[in-house]
């Protein structure tokens, strides 16, 4: 499907470092909702997010366990891995990714859950 490989692209951008690709996947008036709070609004603000972000760390792994697709939804579950300022992180999350007709993304929502998951009834 066309909209996995889209998101496919966009994790692989980050893991190269790469900015060039967003310029490409994103409309120009997208909206980015990280999981811990900041909102980047407009390709212009999301392309100096990414720039800086990277100036300062390194996503290690994006590994995507499973897409779900509903119209022009597309929810992908993920985990991630990074050296940010050099300390290792690593988190399990969830992204809603909002596409337009011309397959551009339009929104993005970020969810974490943490990965070091316990169970207290084991």
């Amino acid at each position: 499907m066309q909209r996995e490989e889209i998101v496919k692209s966009y994790f692989q951008a980050w893991l190269n470092q790469d900015v060039e690709p967003l310029k490409n996947i994103f409309f120009k008036d997208a909206i980015y909702s990280e999981y811990y709070g900041p909102v980047y609004h407009g390709l212009p603000q999301i392309l100096k997010w990414f720039d800086e972000w990277n100036c300062n760390g390194k996503v290690l792994k994006w590994d995507i366990q499973r897409f779900i697709h509903q119209d022009l939804l597309t929810v992908v579950e993920w985990t991630l891995e990074n050296n940010y300022n050099d300390e290792i992180g690593r988190i399990d999350g969830v992204s809603i990714f909002e596409f337009n007709t011309d397959h551009k993304i339009v929104s993005v929502k970020e969810f974490q859950s943490k990965s070091e998951h316990n169970y207290p009834y084991e």
